[in-house]
Formats: C-alpha cells, structure tokens, sequence
C-alpha cells in the first residue's frame, strides 16, 4: 500500500495539477459578537459584509490572469467547535490544487486528516491537523 501511494506521489503530474497549496482562500477568527465585529469592520474599514462574513478581497492568479479569486473573512462565535480540535483563536484556509493526491501525501507523510474529501459546487474540503495544533482547511475551488 505504501508503496503505490509512493509511486502515485513521485509519478510525474502534469502542469497544475502537483499537489500543494496554491494560496490563501480565508480567514476565520473567533469574536465574542461576530455580528458587531463585521459591522465595525464595515464601517470602519470599508468591507462589503454578507451573513458568512467578507468575500472583498479580490485577486488575480498570476498564472491565469483572466480568473478572479477571492479570500473569505469571517468572525466565528467564540467556543464554536468549528475549529476543533484545536484549541487556537483562528483558522487558516488555504486554496489547494488536486485536493485527493495532496491529501494521500499527507496521510503518507503521517499528518492528522480529520475527515473525508467533501465536495460541494463551490469546491472540495477537507480538514487536517498541523505540526503545532492549528486546524487547517483546504479548499479545492471547483
């Protein structure tokens, strides 16, 4: 098994399609108001605020300058367990390209992966644990 996991990590992928992160796709932070906390940020630092947070920081791919990214920001109620099981004030999502091969890197690699691939029409999650006890959330955009 180990060593089919091997030869599908070190066969060569083709362009795009390497398992890694691409770059940062939100972040979420706990607040005692969430509702206040966006509300001060809209009126003090401008962000277009919705239900889930803020989608106002926008982006060009350098290798695909014609698609526009953008970085979700969004306050969660603190003592939420959407950040479980770390214990941290904040979690990190990060945009990733071929979500399945990175996550066989990483169970190979022994990192926590602490649920299955999900898919929704907005891309591919999965939630893993790092080195140091943050919660990390990878997204394949879809």
């Amino acid at each position: 098994m180990v060593d089919s996991i091997n030869e599908d990590l070190n066969s060569s992928p083709t362009p795009g399609s390497t398992p890694k992160v691409t770059g940062i796709g939100g972040i979420f932070f706990f607040s005692e108001n969430p509702k206040d906390t966006k509300e001060w940020y809209a009126k003090n630092l401008g962000l277009d605020i919705n239900e889930w947070g803020s989608w106002s920081f926008e982006f060009r791919d350098v290798n695909k300058p014609d698609e526009i990214g953008s970085l979700q920001w969004t306050p969660f109620e603190k003592g939420s367990d959407y950040f479980a099981p770390s214990k941290k004030e904040f979690m990190i999502n990060y945009r990733v390209q071929n979500i399945e091969r990175l996550v066989n890197k990483l169970k190979a690699n022994g990192v926590i992966v602490l649920d299955s691939i999900t898919s929704y029409d907005y891309g591919k999650f999965v939630h893993i644990m790092d080195a140091v006890g943050n919660k990390i959330e990878l997204w394949e955009p879809g």
